[in-house]
């Protein structure tokens, strides 16, 4: 595959320059048409509007100038501040959620435009020519609006700045990408059917560059694979980290004629994404990384805020009971003639409980605060199971945590754990009531 950049929603989201220049283009547009509205003096409106003259222009443009740079420059300031906050107490993989929100772009755009619009004001104001109007009131609405925005600004990174704001972000990131990637439970239309080539004997295709999947778009895949007679079996999901040469997967002609990887270069190149780092457009995983990052580190020793842990297990609960509910097993596409054409695999809810519950359990083996709230999130799991298997795994999961508790627990606390192993056990039998009846002066609240 080629080395192009792939330009995406989700990149232009994550930029903090786009929209300001999108918007800083726009209005210096706007001002170099309005220059040309220059009403002589003594027009009825054209007084309403700016009744002073062009040295009273000049100094409003001046001011507006010198003011908008110095809110810039706080903006970023914080900005910055809130960025290596956010890094080092929380998790470096939230970083990227700064530099989407909305409300900081619409700040900074708001910001460049302003000052856009006043430079192209000074520079079309002339002494010998009326003064343009409607740039000044342009300009007087921008400035207020930047002073707004600017006060507006600092209460948003303060809320931003909580732990609690993060975590519900992530949350609804990752709620999102589970309901749009995941299909139902029940549906199992694209359940791989028998007979497939493979999974050995295929020709490989190699990747050119190295980074994460960010996107795979199967379309592309499948239209290539029918004009060549292919089928795909992908190795590689949205999450993975790919090094150059190694395999994105194989493929097989289904039409007797040779399969070479270099049939499918262009395809790969424009259907699989990759970049430096991991994005939530597609990658369900990410989400429940980010939360389990912010546990991790609540329950570090420079830190020791075991209630933050306890809080993001309470939302890693809500994303793999939303899991739960839906087929998380590997997707068959078939072209337009019903012909199968790929394969693309999938993360099993083993994986999921496991990318929760293993960095926790080890790093909060002291601390039985965090390890009841695993337990009360497995709980939770175990209520919402659907089969067999995510039962076993619940199971699993909870033994696990038993096995891996410090032994240098006080046995009262040991005996909670294992009362609440007791109570996931409960719920995976089917009694409900039982599993979440605690005892006496215990809530489920942390």
């Amino acid at each position: 595959m080629g080395r192009g950049r792939r330009i995406s929603a989700e990149g232009v989201r994550a930029s903090l320059w786009f929209w300001p220049v999108v918007a800083a283009g726009a209005f210096l547009l706007l001002t170099l048409v309005l220059l040309k509205v220059r009403p002589v003096a003594g027009t009825a409106w054209a007084g309403l509007i700016w009744p002073a003259g062009a040295d009273a222009a000049l100094a409003l443009l001046q001011t507006v100038a010198t003011a908008i740079m110095a809110a810039a420059t706080v903006t970023v300031s914080l900005t910055v501040v809130a960025l290596q906050l956010a890094s080092q107490q929380f998790s470096p993989r939230l970083l990227r959620q700064f530099a989407r929100d909305r409300f900081t772009q619409a700040v900074l755009a708001l910001f460049i435009s302003t000052f856009v619009v006043a430079l192209a004001g000074l520079q079309g104001l002339n002494a010998d020519q009326p003064v343009p109007v409607l740039v000044m009131l342009l300009v007087l609405l921008m400035g207020i609006a930047s002073a707004v925005g600017l006060l507006a600004f600092v209460g948003h990174i303060v809320k931003s700045l909580r732990v609690d704001t993060m975590m519900v972000t992530v949350h609804e990131e990752a709620a999102s990408t589970i309901k749009q990637f995941c299909p139902p439970y029940e549906d199992r239309s694209k359940d791989p059917q028998d007979g497939l080539p493979g999974p050995a004997g295929g020709t490989l295709l190699p990747s050119a560059r190295s980074g994460f999947v960010q996107i795979i778009q199967p379309r592309l895949l499948i239209t290539a694979a029918a004009e060549r007679g292919l089928f795909i079996r992908l190795g590689i999901r949205p999450g993975d980290h790919v090094v150059a040469g190694s395999p994105l997967g194989s493929i097989w002609s289904t039409s007797g004629a040779g399969a070479a990887a270099e049939d499918l270069e262009g395809a790969l190149q424009e259907s699989i994404g990759m970049g430096f780092e991991r994005t939530s457009e597609q990658d369900v995983a990410l989400g429940l990384r980010q939360l389990t990052d912010i546990a991790v580190k609540a329950i570090s020793p420079g830190i020791n805020d075991p209630i933050t842990a306890a809080h993001a297990i309470g939302y890693c609960a809500d994303l793999l009971t939303r899991l739960q509910g839906r087929h998380l097993g590997p997707q068959q596409h078939n072209d337009t003639d019903g012909q199968p054409r790929l394969l693309l695999p999938a993360r099993d809810h083993r994986y999921y409980l496991d990318l929760v519950c293993a960095p926790i359990r080890r790093f909060g083996r002291a601390e039985p605060l965090v390890l009841t709230a695993l337990l009360r999130m497995l709980r939770d799991c175990a209520a919402a199971a659907r089969d067999g298997a995510q039962r076993e795994e619940v199971s699993r999961q909870a033994g696990l945590i038993l096995e891996n508790a410090s032994d240098e627990l006080l046995e009262y606390d040991r005996e909670a754990i294992v009362e609440l192993v007791q109570r996931v056990e409960a719920a995976l039998e089917g009694n409900i009531d039982d599993a979440y009846r605690d005892r006496a002066g215990e809530t489920r609240s942390v």
